[in-house]
């Protein structure tokens, strides 16, 4: 995980050098030992793919977490909670009287959908309907549609609207089941930053007779006859079958496609309207501000030890879609506003050409701009289908009582 932290020295010293900005940061930052700050900051869905797999290997005891205080989306300059209960569809802003009561027949619907029971389909085709008739059922409008299938679905574009409904339905019920966990929102946040999620399975593996090692310059991937035998760093190989990589270490194994923008924001006030929480994640749906793709803000603080006393960290992200990159996130910085430091990165977003099943290199999609572990999840899936030739089987997986892993509770 990309994370920067403190390392005996002023963790936004450090930025400032990433960044190659001029200057120091001031006094009011603080102290080294009070920052530890994400590069590419991400939550976990309480109910998610990630935190299953944290549980079944049993990573969760070397890690506090602490649930996300609030889920917000953006309309018409505005931002509004999300409404993903009964309840709160019908005391939202969001919508008009008439489409509250729309909207609350629809998530009710969702709740009681059931693939194996033809009652609760409403004569709906889970596999063929698309998204777009199923909003036609239930009469929602174009706002509706926009925080429904981007802040509570996730996606990050629209194309859903014309793919079959069961995949939006699935991920609005994780939403749902994932807020029922904690009420807040349905995102958890590590205390001290995801770099506590390696750390942990540095732990972990330790138990287990892995070794990790750390700060090793890579210098070369070792090939013979077309298949990985290792990796040599300072003139040690260390042998293997198989390799698992990004695609930093593979680039002639990987081809571009895209580029994300991230900007990493200090600020010593919480985001306005939001009810002056210490952390929440903030959805730009795309067709709010005329884009192909979402912009996320998340903001964590001072409450999950990752920032001194009184400050905020709010990190916007997205998809780059012109050739100026930072006037794509200006309504997301206008939302933050006013902005103490602010540290822009575009990054170039690569995907594998090489699906290892001859070299045994199985190399991983970069991270994408989204807010959540899910993408991530489904990547980390893909590889293991990929080296196994099996699918991940969470089932399988969390009936074994006693495997690689240990016993699970």
């Amino acid at each position: 995980m990309k994370h920067v932290s403190h390392d005996g020295f002023c963790v936004s010293l450090q930025l400032y050098k990433r960044f190659s900005l001029p200057g120091k940061p001031s006094e009011s930052m603080g102290k080294g030992r009070d920052w530890n700050v994400d590069l590419i900051p991400k939550f976990l869905m309480a109910n998610g793919q990630l935190v299953r797999m944290l549980l079944i290997t049993k990573v969760t005891k070397y890690l506090d977490f602490k649930v996300i205080e609030g889920s917000y989306v953006y309309k018409k300059g505005k931002i509004y909670k999300v409404p993903s209960t009964e309840a709160e569809a019908l005391s939202s802003s969001l919508m008009g009287l008439f489409e509250k009561r729309r909207f609350k027949n629809f998530l009710q619907f969702v709740a009681k959908y059931d693939p194996e029971d033809p009652k609760t389909m409403e004569g709906i085709d889970p596999t063929k309907t698309p998204m777009r008739d199923v909003f036609a059922k239930f009469s929602l409008g174009q706002d509706v549609m926009d925080f429904t299938g981007h802040s509570l679905a996730l996606h990050r574009t629209d194309d859903y609207l014309d793919q079959p409904c069961l995949d939006t339905i699935k991920r609005i019920k994780l939403y749902s089941e994932s807020l029922a966990m904690h009420g807040k929102s349905p995102y958890l946040y590590p205390l001290y930053g995801l770099g506590e999620l390696p750390q942990g399975f540095a732990r972990l593996s330790a138990i287990y007779g892995g070794t990790y090692m750390l700060n090793k310059p890579i210098e070369e991937i070792v090939v013979e006859n077309g298949k990985v035998v290792g990796v040599k760093s300072e003139g040690e190989i260390a042998r293997c079958k198989q390799l698992i990589c990004d695609p930093s270490y593979a680039m002639d194994r990987a081809t571009k496609v895209g580029q994300v923008i991230r900007a990493i924001c200090i600020l010593n006030h919480p985001i306005a309207n939001t009810g002056d929480v210490n952390s929440c994640q903030i959805i730009i749906p795309q067709s709010q501000v005329g884009r192909k793709h979402d912009i996320y803000v998340c903001l964590v603080s001072f409450a999950h030890n990752v920032a001194a006393q009184g400050k905020y960290i709010a990190i916007i992200s997205t998809t780059v879609e012109t050739s100026d990159p930072e006037k794509e996130i200006d309504s997301a910085l206008e939302l933050i506003k006013p902005i103490e430091q602010k540290f822009v990165s575009v990054s170039d977003q690569y995907a594998p050409t090489d699906m290892g099943t001859d070299s045994q290199m199985f190399i991983s999609r970069t991270y994408d701009a989204t807010t959540h572990f899910e993408t991530t999840c489904d990547d980390i899936k893909d590889i293991y289908q990929r080296m196994t030739g099996s699918e991940f089987d969470f089932s399988e997986m969390e009936r074994t009582k006693q495997d690689c892993f240990g016993d699970i509770d």
